[in-house]
């Protein structure tokens, strides 16, 4: 892999982001939009448990999923307030993701701002909460609505590996499927990681971006973005998403959603080896075909 640090700033105008980052989807790091909001210092694990503890939520481990695995379906369940018990008390490799605390808790909603003045478009009705134990991994993957992301990291460091849509055959993307068939997990540590190289050749050409997140750091992630993340210590992030700007971004979206995802979903129930045989053949003859124009 070929790897770059993702550009970092305290501030920057909305000029200055929309020409430099926004329109040509350059991943960003701004240090100091989060920390007038009153989440900065506000939100922490005992506050969270005060609100929501009692609420039930699906957890999961860092197993990556195979062909029988249905879309996000958790690995467990507890209460909020447990979970957080459980990743405080040292390395747990349990994360929760796309966990809507707002529906349990909207006056969380007034403890930050929408920063508008960047970008347009932001799904208002789904600012979603990603929480981790030291140790735990969100395996490689894009957004399935191609959503342009804001991604604040409050408690707790995270290291994020950062690839354009356009390396997907290099990643071996699985067909229909917004993730890699290759693990990435502990890439950083050659004594732990399991990013074999010998089988994904393809890997060795990859062109991505690379960072270690922060307390109140926001990530800018354009839509489609490959991101593969890594718990460095126990932490959670909000995420604020915005639609593409343009009605072929969104239909594209849309039928990311609707349409390969149910096909997925569908053959995976009905022919999952037969299915997950005929996309690992087809993975590998694009990267080949990655492999055979980089030779030229």
């Amino acid at each position: 892999m070929r790897l770059k640090p993702v550009d970092v700033v305290d501030t920057i105008s909305p000029e200055d982001f929309r020409k430099n980052y926004y329109q040509p989807s350059t991943p960003l790091v701004i240090k100091d939009l989060a920390k007038s909001w009153p989440a900065y210092t506000k939100w922490d694990w005992d506050y969270f448990k005060d609100v929501v503890g009692n609420k039930q939520v699906g957890i999961y481990n860092n197993v990556k999923s195979d062909a029988y695995t249905p879309i996000n379906k958790a690995d467990d369940y507890t209460t909020f307030g447990d979970y957080i018990d459980m990743i405080r008390s040292g390395p747990a490799a349990w994360r929760i993701f796309l966990f809507n605390i707002f529906n349990h808790a909207p006056q969380l909603a007034n403890d930050f701002t929408w920063p508008e003045n960047l970008m347009k478009g932001f799904v208002k009705r789904v600012p979603m909460l990603f929480t981790g134990g030291q140790g735990s991994i969100t395996h490689m993957h894009f957004d399935i609505d191609l959503s342009h992301i804001l991604h604040t990291q409050f408690l707790g460091k995270k290291r994020v590996l950062l690839f354009p849509y356009t390396e997907q055959h290099k990643l071996y993307r699985k067909p229909y499927e917004v993730l890699s068939l290759a693990d990435f997990s502990n890439y950083s540590d050659p004594s732990k990681s399991k990013v074999n190289k010998q089988d994904f050749p393809a890997l060795e050409l990859v062109n991505g971006l690379e960072v270690i997140l922060e307390h109140g750091d926001t990530l800018f992630m354009p839509g489609g973005y490959w991101h593969h993340m890594e718990y460095l210590e126990s932490g959670f992030a909000m995420s604020l998403r915005a639609l593409q700007p343009s009605l072929s971004g969104k239909l594209k979206g849309a039928w990311n959603i609707v349409g390969m995802r149910n096909i997925d979903t569908l053959m995976k129930k009905t022919v999952p080896i037969w299915w997950y045989n005929y996309k690992k053949e087809k993975i590998f003859k694009a990267a080949e075909k990655e492999l055979s124009l980089q030779a030229v």
